[in-house]
């Protein structure tokens, strides 16, 4: 059978570890207060899987479902609408804990504040989600899609009132082209989680964003009467989410971390890659990076998340298609007495990936080497639901990236 997953181990030399501060526990509770704010804000569900649990061989499986986020089927909101809040409070002059949602759509608000254009390139939820909350604060929004880009996509954020388009570029060249666009708008505000030299305040804004959902999951563990998970599988494109979930688990259980483990798609591993080089550097990929798992096909890291994850990564996985596809199968299709879980190309592949790790032998020195086994309490984050379901019908129904055949 052909080897659907690549790994390597984190060997690389350490930093001074500058930009862990970033998602400080402070940092990532004035996140939450301003979600909190929104009318439409509830706790996502963190689903046990205890019966999958078995079957695989673990202690426990938890997942963080975020396909109930704000209603928009994914969880990329929490990092957009924290930034637009930050990037007004400080053209404001006023302090974060001000911009609450019944401020910021008060009349008080938009008779002292200009309207502004927040700009952004995206696979997706991301732009959704800029896009939701530009219409909400009454702002505008401009989203640059890449080619490949499936019409559900399109016409999901074009609904939330954003002027959007799908460009014959890449997602990493839509980035640039958004920023261009911004730069030369009269007020324009780039918005976007991929962080480059001279580029690096809003997305630290984004990943705290996404704290949000970390910290949510700290409280359901503790009402379970939990005290961490062992394991913490994170998907990743620029690596945004992934160090935010990695940054502030750390600092929370600094004394005791778990073991983070990086899952990547295969023809858009950027993060993979800098990790087997070994040296340290950020490596990039580039061209169309064809892959099902949409909100992955990013090439470029941020180099922000990249600093976090090297420090802090125990293993970096790049998996293949029929990975995510397998994994959305199963959270479909549970072991009996599970929750139904369903989940996009993007979210699923952290079950793709532990199913492979704990069911197949080509991967027990994979399973070995991150200590897998019946006391592991592992986590996943289902990132999205059914955001594309043509797509969503090919793989569940159809058996479409069957990694059986």
């Amino acid at each position: 059978m052909e080897n659907k997953m690549k790994w390597v181990d984190n060997h690389m030399p350490k930093t001074d570890d500058k930009n862990l501060s970033i998602m400080s526990i402070d940092n990532v509770k004035a996140a939450r207060s301003y979600h909190v704010s929104f009318p439409q804000y509830t706790v996502t569900p963190l689903v046990s899987l205890q019966g999958m649990a078995n079957r695989l061989g673990l202690g426990g499986l938890y997942v963080k479902d975020e396909s109930y986020r704000f209603g928009l089927n994914a969880f990329k909101v929490l990092g957009g609408s924290f930034a637009i809040a930050k990037c007004i409070a400080e053209e404001l002059g006023k302090d974060i804990s001000e911009m609450t949602y019944e401020y910021l759509t008060s009349k008080e608000f938009r008779d002292e504040f200009p309207q502004v254009t927040f700009y952004t390139a995206t696979d997706g939820n991301h732009g959704k989600g800029v896009a939701w909350a530009a219409n909400r604060l009454g702002q505008k929004a401009v989203v640059r899609m890449p080619k490949g880009t499936t019409p559900r996509r399109f016409h999901s954020i074009a609904a939330e009132g954003a002027e959007v388009t799908i460009e014959e570029l890449n997602y990493d060249d839509c980035v640039r082209k958004a920023a261009r666009e911004a730069a030369e708008s009269n007020h324009g505000i780039m918005v976007q989680d991929t962080a480059w030299e001279g580029y690096e305040k809003i997305p630290s804004w984004i990943m705290q964003g996404y704290g949000t959902m970390a910290d949510e999951v700290l409280q359901q563990f503790d009402a379970m009467g939990m005290m961490r998970p062992t394991h913490v599988f994170i998907q990743a494109g620029v690596g945004s989410l992934a160090a935010a979930v990695v940054g502030y688990l750390y600092n929370v259980y600094k004394d005791n971390p778990p073991k983070f483990i990086i899952m990547e798609a295969e023809s858009a591993a950027c993060l993979y890659k800098g990790a087997e080089a070994g040296d340290g550097e950020p490596r990039k990929v580039g061209g169309d990076m064809p892959t099902i798992m949409a909100g992955l096909a990013c090439g470029e890291p941020n180099t922000i998340g990249w600093d976090i994850l090297r420090n802090h990564v125990t293993a970096f996985i790049a998996a293949q298609n029929s990975v995510a596809a397998r994994g959305m199968r199963m959270f479909a299709v549970p072991v009996k007495g599970d929750t139904v879980i369903i989940s996009g190309e993007s979210g699923a592949i952290g079950m793709g990936v532990v199913s492979n790790i704990m069911e197949r032998e080509e991967y027990k020195d994979l399973r070995d080497y991150l200590e897998l086994g019946k006391n592991s309490k592992v986590l996943l984050f289902s990132t999205e639901g059914n955001t594309d379901p043509d797509r969503f019908r090919d793989a569940v129904w159809d058996g479409a990236y069957n990694d059986l055949v």
